[in-house]
């Protein structure tokens, strides 16, 4: 079975750890323990996140000239470089010498004309006080908004239309590859009116970006891990549930919180509805239920009815 699993940005740096490398690869470890024992029998591509990298490599930068910052595209590529290396050490560490790893830099290209451009949405980077927040923005020309009780940089989110590197993805694959890709939704990237390929200030949803590798790689299933269980309705009242199994269009029914799991919920449905497969949402340490279909949030055409935990 070919299967894309999206980690989540819990998976590599946990609210309120440090920034560290150190932090960074006891998480990416825990993670590669999971993914190894789905490893075994299933052809696997892995994406993740990167928004605190990302965000660091940016307040790094400020060491510089404001004329001198790297852009976010090449920041981004840069993270994959350093996420992806340690996936594949800690994966190297757990599976056969002889099954090969490698990671993929992974152009995303998006819509010059995507309305994202005229409203930034996407949080990346470490959360601040409103009063610091503010100051940082003025002096690098961010734009913040509040996050829970702190505030954070954001960047436009336009919608990925083609993966550039989707061939030799493939090539790897046949050749059983444990394939990382389109880390931190990938590198945005689009034509400018000479059609030359250009990068671009912002930052792709890993989700829908994941959604749209798994179906042009013609996944089985596309897993989204994240630090919940499942996918619950009624979040935090006495009438909380988690949907155990569910079809798309009775997924639509329902509203989630755009910052956290409504993103996943979109991919979700988008992936099932497309393919006619499943694409399924829950916790890292259930990966091994989850590709057995008897834990998370299971989205498919064929569940005729929602069924709950």
């Amino acid at each position: 079975m070919r299967i894309v699993v999206a980690l989540g940005g819990n998976a590599l740096l946990r609210r309120g750890q440090p920034l560290t490398a150190e932090a960074q690869r006891e998480n990416i470890k825990i993670a590669a323990q999971e993914l190894a024992k789905i490893a075994v029998d299933n052809e696997l591509i892995i994406t993740h996140g990167n928004g605190p990298q990302i965000g660091l490599l940016a307040l790094q930068g400020n060491a510089y000239k404001p004329n001198e910052l790297y852009p976010l595209d090449v920041l981004g590529a840069e993270t994959e470089g350093m996420i992806g290396y340690m996936i594949e050490q800690e994966m190297g560490n757990l599976v056969p010498f002889e099954r090969p790893l490698a990671t993929m830099l992974t152009m995303v290209e998006v819509d010059a004309k995507d309305p994202a451009f005229n409203d930034p949405s996407k949080f990346i980077g470490p959360v601040y006080d409103e009063v610091e927040a503010k100051k940082i923005a003025k002096e690098n020309n961010w734009f913040i908004k509040p996050d829970g009780k702190k505030w954070r940089r954001v960047v436009p989110s336009p919608l990925p239309k083609r993966i550039f590197e989707i061939r030799p993805i493939r090539w790897l694959l046949e050749k059983n590859t444990i394939v990382i890709a389109s880390g931190g939704g990938g590198i945005p990237t689009m034509y400018d009116a000479n059609n030359h390929l250009q990068g671009v200030e912002a930052v792709i949803d890993k989700d829908l970006s994941s959604e749209l590798l798994a179906r042009e790689l013609d996944a089985d299933l596309y897993i989204m891990a994240t630090d919940a269980q499942a996918v619950f309705l009624d979040w935090e009242t006495p009438q909380q549930r988690g949907i155990k199994r569910i079809n798309p269009t009775d997924l639509a029914n329902y509203a989630f919180a755009a910052g956290s799991m409504g993103p996943k919920v979109n991919a979700a449905r988008q992936f099932a509805e497309m393919t006619g497969k499943v694409a399924a949402i829950g916790a890292l340490a259930d990966l091994e239920n989850i590709v057995a279909g008897i834990a998370g949030t299971q989205v498919g055409n064929q569940f005729v009815k929602i069924e709950c935990y």
